[in-house]
């Protein structure tokens, strides 16, 4: 994946994101994630020596409570919070045009790296559901047993399985929305997740689909889950 960021302008997002209000680095971290929908997470090692070199420049003040403020001392970390400068603010008033087109080439790129997600999503669903096929295909092919034979073994193992299969999907709608929920909370659930869940459920129906004898779907069902009314 091609850098995010051109050089420099990681530096002046930063700034950007300091006219809110000061923000520890893990803030700045994770409204950083939010704004890019997930789809890029800057490391501690990308964020913090900028901030300390914001500071160097006097453009950022940091602040850690009960140390000292010296540019460079140790303490960043969680506990340190960062704020804007007179000379920061003035550097953000300076560079307007640059964070209009900053901001313009955020939202490209956020347009760019979901329409990766999502091609790398479909192309993984498409092999799972091409194994998924050669396996049911397999198991279809197996003799049958005719009328008035004794109980088939697989009846009873396929009633055990279901029960199973049932029981792991209800664990997964449970996780999926208690992460929904927390996320709701920080408010970081973006138009990439809902697409990205879309996505990634209605290749899952269709490769499990694959996997089972022909009929058992109802055609009733919807094959799509592109209207979450449905």
């Amino acid at each position: 994946m091609p850098p995010v960021f051109a050089h420099g302008e990681l530096r002046l997002y930063l700034l950007v994101l300091l006219l809110d209000g000061p923000r520890h680095g893990y803030e700045l971290i994770t409204e950083l994630t939010r704004r890019f929908g997930g789809t890029y997470r800057p490391s501690a090692g990308t964020i913090y020596p900028r901030l300390a070199r914001l500071e160097e420049e006097g453009l950022v003040r940091r602040s850690v409570p009960g140390a000292p403020e010296t540019p460079g001392s140790p303490g960043a970390g969680r506990k340190a919070t960062y704020e804007l400068t007179p000379a920061g603010h003035a550097e953000i008033d300076a560079r307007l045009d640059d964070v209009k087109r900053l901001e313009r080439s955020v939202a490209e790129t956020v347009r760019s790296l979901a329409d990766e997600v999502r091609a790398d999503i479909r192309d993984t669903m498409r092999g799972l559901r091409a194994e998924l096929a050669a396996a049911a295909q397999e198991a279809r092919s197996r003799p049958r047993p005719g009328p008035g034979t004794a109980p088939d073994p697989h009846r009873t193992q396929s009633n055990s399985l279901r029960h199973d299969a049932e029981a792991v999907l209800q664990r997964f709608r449970n996780d999926v929305l208690a992460d929904l929920r927390e996320a709701d909370v920080a408010g970081t659930v973006s138009a990439l997740t809902l697409d990205t869940l879309r996505t990634v459920l209605d290749s899952a129906r269709a490769a499990i689909r694959g996997t089972l004898p022909t009929g058992t779907s109802a055609p009733h069902r919807t094959n799509s889950l592109s209207d979450p009314h449905q």
